[in-house]
């Protein structure tokens, strides 16, 4: 099998895509239960909170292991065969297979979307430790940019990890077969500096300006992580394609009436996707546009 795999690119690629059908599943859970986790602490450690009322927080332990997954409706256990990724939705036709209540289309989205970048990924990158990192980050990228539209909170518990991994990595930088990924260590440091910088500073002089908050400071971690990734290089490309796509999605919106001029638009999606994108073919657009200018 590992001989089938190392000879064939495509049966990598395959191979992963199924694996990763699985890690999708585990993002829901991550998606889903990490940021009740959050406001759990929250609650426990500021009196305030406690005042609040409480509302769909469930009691006892409560973390990425257990409980076991259940309904939200009738609070039925899943079972392992009503947990296999994708299958099991289409199988259960999107319904509860306990009380018949309507499964959100959330799960198998999610599920495709991990297999589908995933495996993108192993087809740029090919069998190797390179391939591995950037498997990583796309997850966390895929947890942040869901939980950033539900929520709107970027959890420091997977972009400053990010921020650490992506330092640690570019010690690595002179590894055979990783010179398209791992960046050198000043890089990776001045990356992760201009990276929570520049939108800290865009963010203090947009409050300057207006008096009100433009992003939270997720962005700015998530940025810095990118650029402890990817180096400062690509950080400019990055922004760019996130601001841009951030600009046409919300206008759209906003025209289309389905989100309000004053409701926030969470900004790590964008920074994610341009993240995601910079990773695979970074360098590619960079040297296109300067000799596409020159």
């Amino acid at each position: 099998m590992q001989e089938l795999i190392s000879s064939s690119p495509l049966s990598f690629v395959a191979s992963v895509f199924v694996l990763s059908l699985l890690i999708g599943s585990f993002l829901n859970v991550v998606i889903y239960r990490l940021p009740i986790m959050m406001e759990r602490a929250w609650r426990t450690q500021c009196k305030e909170l406690d005042e609040t009322p409480v509302t769909e927080i469930p009691e006892g332990r409560f973390d990425l292991v257990s409980p076991r997954s259940r309904c939200s409706s009738c609070g039925a256990q899943i079972t392992a065969l009503q947990n296999i990724p994708v299958l099991s939705y289409l199988m259960l036709g999107g319904k509860c297979g306990s009380c018949g209540s309507v499964i959100s289309k959330r799960y198998p989205i999610v599920e495709l979307l991990t297999a589908i970048l995933t495996a993108i990924v192993a087809w740029r990158f090919g069998i190797g430790w390179e391939s591995a990192a950037a498997m990583l980050l796309t997850w966390a990228l895929i947890a942040i940019s869901v939980i950033d539209i539900d929520h709107q909170i970027i959890p420091d518990s997977i972009s400053l990890p990010l921020v650490w991994i992506g330092l640690m990595l570019s010690l690595f930088h002179r590894m055979a077969g990783a010179d398209t990924l791992f960046v050198d260590p000043k890089t990776a440091i001045v990356g992760a500096l201009a990276g929570y910088l520049t939108l800290w500073s865009v963010y203090q002089l947009f409050r300057l300006m207006t008096g009100k908050e433009g992003m939270g400071y997720g962005d700015f971690k998530l940025l810095a992580a990118l650029g402890a990734w990817l180096g400062w290089q690509l950080l400019p490309l990055i922004i760019l394609l996130s601001a841009v796509v951030g600009a046409v999605i919300g206008i759209s919106m906003i025209a289309l009436r389905r989100q309000e001029r004053n409701v926030p638009i969470p900004f790590g999606p964008y920074l994610a996707a341009a993240g995601w994108i910079a990773m695979l073919y970074g360098e590619q657009i960079v040297a296109g546009y300067l000799d596409y200018m020159g």
